[in-house]
């Protein structure tokens, strides 16, 4: 502990607030408290029965700030705000950017429309949801069309001026309140019937629905009663679709938190009206270690953030420490009543062990993704390092492919893997400039010897300005050098390859992968060899070599596009591009435009007789060649 730090410890207030743990001028932990010289005395008491990740944070800390409260909720809602705005190391952290769709509905306008909006604003409208995704929200909305005809267009109404009804009149989902054939009185009744609905009092619009469809079929007013038939339908297969729990309670959201030492799992269920709408997971790496109560005190302060509304109920498996002030600031924020607790039996216990159960199921599912992308990745290239005797495991795997057509517009693609994941950013093409003909051989050896050339080029420009890492780490592009190079072909394009490699002044370690049986082979010598079939090892270095000719070919396809674009219209004179594209347009490809007549030519956007007689010749004459 330094000097610095032993000072601010002794002059600690006994008051409420926050301090933000920093290392190197870093915040890398924020943290609240009621008495803030006992909080943070605490972590540097060596009998202090810590957690590694907690030794971890403190062996590197080497000064502090605090900030003063009035409150504990003053503390509390600060600290959720500082996580926000420096993301610090080892703070749990809540890596969730979506904002989940919401259906609005504002009674307060004359004639209100139901839309699909991503926050919550206090503007007195009524919102629905989280739904958790557009899928799931527009089928609602596309069930609410059918059941309640509300407006959907943004038009501005004016009674003064009555507009013709569009389509959605004419197939009755919409009852037209632009051309004044519904009263507002009528439409704000069918508009608090939607908000009854999505609350969750359908048996009331269910039994209307059902009477008024009885009632016309009485009356021999059969085409209304089926249209009531489809839209009483629509309503009970909606709320069937929502129907799997239904418990008392309105409006909930239930959680719960699972751990596995290293990382931890919140699993979120929303049940609006009384249903179950939907579940979400969010993974909270390196929270693995703190206790369920801790994990979810945090979690709820940063997952109700301003796109997020609290409902007014919040089932916790275990409810966390500090949770009347968590309650406080989330009611707030919601702007009404909310209540937050623990349930201890019943339907609603039920609810959070269901919780519970898919969070460990989740964090399971996610464990064993992770161990198959481990597999797959980093794991094949220690696997790979082993096959072929590397000296380490290699971190940047570069592939290489050539592509003409009988030896025109040759090109040639370079395709890197970064610890068995494609990085995308890294990739590279390059144009044959120095080989005539369809020659792979030494196409492959001009693109090594230009690729490594401008390695050493651009290193000894870092090595000039002293900002060459010793080991290489951190660069980017070509300065960034392959731990092994594969090359798409046998012994003869290996050994063209390595050639180039050896006059650039490089030795990286090099090999070929033949497709017909997918042997590897080495430089020097005469044994290819054969990985197993089903290993990870040789899965990806397929992935690296196909990658490598899929990059290549659809440059090339490119390539050759734009040329036989250029051959049949670039080279008539006075056809440039603005007039290129009218007539593409007009008559969707060359071919149709070499059968066009000259009088037709003319539709297309600025081209006259005289120049459609001179494309119409121009076509004329490559026919007779």
């Amino acid at each position: 502990m330094n000097e610095n730090l032993r000072i601010k410890l002794q002059k600690l207030p006994t008051c409420p607030g926050c301090y933000l743990m920093k290392s190197e001028g870093q915040i890398i932990y924020v943290g609240k408290a009621v008495n803030l010289k006992n909080r943070v005395s605490q972590y540097f008491h060596q009998s202090r029965d810590h957690t590694v990740k907690v030794r971890a944070m403190v062996a590197r800390i080497d000064d502090f700030d605090i900030v003063l409260c009035d409150t504990n909720l003053e503390a509390l809602i600060l600290e959720c705000n500082l996580i926000k705005l420096h993301r610090p190391q080892y703070n749990i952290l809540l890596k969730d950017d979506k904002h989940y769709p919401y259906l609005r509905i504002d009674p307060a306008e004359a004639f209100p429309r139901a839309g699909i909006v991503r926050r919550v604003e206090k503007d007195g409208a009524r919102y629905f949801g989280p739904y958790t995704g557009t899928t799931g929200v527009r089928e609602v909305m596309g069930a609410l069309q059918e059941i309640f005809p509300l407006r959907t267009c943004r038009e501005p109404i004016r009674p003064d001026k009555p507009r013709r009804p569009c389509l959605h009149y004419q197939v009755g989902e919409c009852p037209a309140p632009c051309a004044g054939l519904i009263t507002p009185e009528a439409y704000g009744e069918t508009v608090r019937e939607v908000i009854d609905f999505l609350s969750g009092k359908s048996d009331a619009v269910l039994e209307r629905l059902r009477s008024e469809m009885e009632d016309a079929a009485r009356n021999l007013r059969f085409e209304q009663a089926a249209l009531l038939r489809d839209r009483l339908k629509s309503a009970q297969g909606l709320l069937e679709r929502q129907k799997a729990i239904n418990v008392r309670g309105g409006d909930q959201d239930i959680l719960a938190a699972a751990t596995d030492g290293i990382d931890a799992m919140v699993q979120v269920l929303f049940m609006r009206g009384g249903h179950l709408i939907g579940a979400e997971s969010y993974a909270l790496e390196g929270a693995g270690d703190q206790g369920q109560a801790e994990i979810l005190a945090t979690f709820l302060m940063q997952f109700y953030d301003d796109g997020r509304l609290p409902p007014a109920e919040i089932l916790c498996d275990e409810l966390p420490e500090g949770a009347g002030d968590i309650a406080a600031a989330l009611e707030a924020r919601r702007g009404a009543k909310l209540l937050l607790h623990e349930p201890q039996r019943g339907t609603k216990h039920k609810l959070t062990e269901m919780a519970m159960k898919n969070a460990r199921d989740a964090l399971d599912k996610r464990n064993a993704g992770m161990a198959r992308r481990r597999e797959r990745t980093v794991g094949a290239c220690e696997e790979l390092a082993r096959a072929l005797d590397l000296p380490a495991v290699p971190r940047r795997i570069e592939g290489y492919d050539i592509s003409n057509t009988q030896g025109v517009l040759s090109v040639a693609s370079m395709v890197v893997a970064i610890d068995g994941e494609p990085a995308y950013k890294e990739y590279r093409r390059f144009r044959i400039k120095t080989v005539e003909g369809a020659n792979d051989f030494a196409s492959m050896n001009e693109v090594l010897s230009r690729r490594l050339r401008r390695a050493r080029t651009e290193r000894e420009a870092l090595k000039e300005q002293g900002s060459l890492p010793q080991d290489g780490s951190g660069l980017t592009g070509f300065a960034d050098l392959p731990d092994l190079i594969l090359i798409d072909g046998g012994p003869e394009q290996l050994a063209f390859a390595r050639e180039a490699m050896l006059a650039e002044g490089f030795d990286i370690p090099i090999f070929g992968l033949a497709k017909r049986l997918e042997e590897v082979f080495l430089p020097g010598q005469e044994e290819s060899i054969l990985l197993d079939r089903k290993s990870p090892a040789l899965h990806l270095i397929q992935r690296v070599r196909d990658e490598a000719h899929r990059f290549c070919i659809t440059h090339h396809r490119g390539l050759r596009q734009k040329a036989g674009m250029h051959s049949q219209l670039e080279d008539i004179p006075g056809i440039g591009p603005a007039k290129r594209r009218a007539l593409l347009r007009e008559f969707g490809s060359i071919r149709a435009i070499a059968e066009a007549a000259p009088e037709e030519l003319t539709r297309a956007e600025g081209i006259g007789p005289a120049q459609a007689q001179q494309i119409a010749g121009y076509f004329s004459a490559k026919k007779q060649r």
